[in-house]
């Protein structure tokens, strides 16, 4: 074994035995470590320094790591046993688990990785598959799934994975914890297996966001600033209502949450497909290469296909050569995947870094220094073991289908729990620009507490039948005609507030605001028929009397404007436009006589 690195010892936890022992002690701790780990060690921080100098950031804290990253002494297994017998013992440790060693925590263990750390699922035929404490029937999902079920077990306070395609994302939503990855380029690499070398990315988990928070601190390197409140958060709503899950527990909770820890004026409301189809011009060179017809979310789809693509070329690229030489016994998805497409043309590689780089454009315009993007964490709940799906092409897509957004613009991301709905989990993603990893890990450490307490509201309120869905599914159409009406789509503004007016046709607010739009289209008619009916519902809305009188002074009915102005200054004597409106209609009004 090579020498120890200065202030690292390093103790086997499974004895004496050796490597050679671990496989078979590993079926005996299945149901004690829930078969997270492959390898039991111990990797000891350096002693805290003297007061009064500040401890170390960790202190306290323990982790273990994926099978990917280098520890000087061991093997680095990268899931699959031919690998482990062909590779010698690693030289020197990570970069990243050296930095969290000396930052005070203690690394106890390598976890399960996927068959050469290439699956989605979590499942490795060469190992037990780690059971998911959220849902014990179902995948953990991968291919960090050992770091997940560590974490998610209580078994650490947080741990490292790789995060590709989702490795980290997916695993935390199928297992009901944090998940970050950060902004591509931001965490160093060097000491890890690389699985596509231009989308790999190092990430962590973790239960407590504060615990979150700190680990990112370490290993972003990050200066001191103070924290920022996010201005704009915008919610994918198309994503949302793709789902096989109501609202109510999803996007809705969001909002509520961000209502009460941000205000409602930091929301908005967008269609990520259309928006992604115009700002990404250079998807239509993939259109021929989509996995299936589906109009449906076609342009995720389309991004996860592209990801795969780009994924394989580079894995080949890396591993071919070893592949072909040692013919290893690898997982027969695994193989589906590195044999079943084309090899990649250069103008095919050139495309994907066009894409890549309108991606990031993309994400860079709608979000800003101060924005966050909203979205599921994964399209559907994760499978149950063993389950034939899992082999697809298909699940492969439709897993990493939401992920592609920030994996393709480098952008960086976190998944957060936010209960179950038919006890499987359910979880959704932030994700701010590229370089804004503190941005985002300070926003959700503010929010996540709030989050929570709405998901548990959520649960609880479901016993009370639909009611409350209704006024939430009303209340979302009427936000949704909020932003349509700020985007001077008015046509599209009276159609959410009518969504809004079917299903709760007992608020002031519906109709008044549908008046608004007709005004702005001269449907003079019906915007005094909606702010009448705003004003039998509430005879104090200002706002209905004042579009009223406007509705009224355009139809020629002058008194009545006028009795509609003045009625608008007594509720607020200070309205500056009711005043002038009565003014100036009362002396039209006796200049025609």
């Amino acid at each position: 074994m090579a020498s120890q690195p200065a202030n690292l010892w390093v103790i086997l936890g499974l004895g004496l035995a050796g490597i050679l022992m671990v496989t078979r002690k590993l079926k005996r701790a299945v149901k004690v470590d829930f078969g997270a780990f492959v390898q039991r060690l111990q990797l000891l921080p350096p002693p805290q320094p003297p007061p009064p100098k500040a401890p170390h950031p960790l202190t306290g804290l323990t982790f273990a790591v994926s099978d990917v990253f280098h520890i000087e002494g061991f093997v680095t297994g990268f899931g699959n046993p031919d690998w482990s017998t062909t590779h010698e013992a690693a030289t020197k440790t990570s970069v990243v688990v050296n930095a969290l060693v000396e930052g005070g925590a203690m690394c106890v263990g390598k976890t399960v990785v996927d068959d050469l750390a290439f699956g989605m699922s979590g499942e490795n035929r060469h190992y037990d598959s780690p059971t998911n404490p959220a849902a014990s029937t179902r995948v953990s999902g991968g291919p960090s799934s050992g770091s997940a079920v560590a974490v998610a077990s209580k078994l650490v306070d947080f741990s490292l994975g790789i995060d590709t395609t989702g490795g980290v994302r997916v695993p935390a939503g199928y297992c009901a914890i944090m998940g970050f990855r950060p902004s591509l380029g931001t965490v160093s690499y060097m000491g890890v297996i690389p699985v596509s070398p231009s989308l790999d990315t190092v990430g962590w988990f973790a239960r407590d966001p504060n615990i979150l928070r700190r680990v990112g601190h370490v290993l972003l390197q990050v200066p001191f600033v103070a924290v920022r409140n996010p201005r704009n958060i915008v919610i994918a709503d198309d994503l949302f209502q793709s789902l096989n899950i109501p609202p109510a527990q999803t996007s809705h909770v969001v909002i509520k949450a961000i209502e009460k820890q941000f205000g409602r004026q930091v929301i908005r409301h967008e269609d990520m497909e259309t928006y992604l189809c115009s700002k990404v011009p250079s998807l239509k060179l993939f259109q021929s290469k989509k996995p299936n017809g589906e109009a449906k979310l076609a342009t995720m789809k389309l991004l996860a296909n592209i990801l795969q693509m780009l994924k394989s070329h580079e894995f080949k690229q890396n591993h071919g050569e070893w592949i072909n030489s040692v013919k290893p016994t690898l997982d027969p998805a695994i193989t589906a995947q590195l044999h079943g497409g084309l090899e990649m043309a250069d103008i095919d590689i050139e495309n994907c870094h066009v894409v890549r780089n309108e991606m990031r454009s993309a994400l860079s315009n709608l979000l800003k220094d101060d924005g966050i993007l909203v979205i599921p964490t994964v399209a559907d709940p994760p499978p149950k073991l063993g389950a034939s799906e899992i082999q697809s092409q298909d699940y492969q897509i439709r897993t990493c289908s939401f992920s592609a957004i920030a994996s393709l613009s480098g952008c960086c991301q976190v998944s957060v729990p936010l209960g179950s709905h038919d006890k499987l989990p359910i979880s959704v993603s932030l994700i701010a620009r590229h370089g804004g990893d503190r941005f985002l890990l300070d926003a959700i450490q503010t929010l996540y507490a709030t989050l929570q307490e709405q998901a548990d509201i959520t649960a609880k309120s479901k016993s009370s039948g639909s009611a409350i869905n209704t006024e939430t599914s009303a209340e979302m159409a009427k936000e949704k005609g909020n932003q349509a009406y700020k985007e001077k789509q008015w046509q599209r503004a009276i159609g959410f507030y009518t969504e809004a007016i079917k299903l709760n046709g007992n608020n002031a607010t519906y109709f008044s605001n549908r008046a608004a739009a007709y005004l702005e289209l001269g449907g003079f008619i019906q915007a005094e028929a909606d702010c009448t009916k705003a004003i039998d519902l509430d005879n104090k809305n200002v706002k209905a009397y004042l579009r009223r009188g406007t509705a009224r002074e355009m139809l020629g009915y002058y008194q009545e404007a006028i009795e509609d102005f003045r009625y608008a200054l007594v509720l607020e004597p200070n309205n500056k436009r009711a005043a002038q409106s009565a003014d100036r209609l009362k002396k039209l009004f006796l200049s025609s006589y």
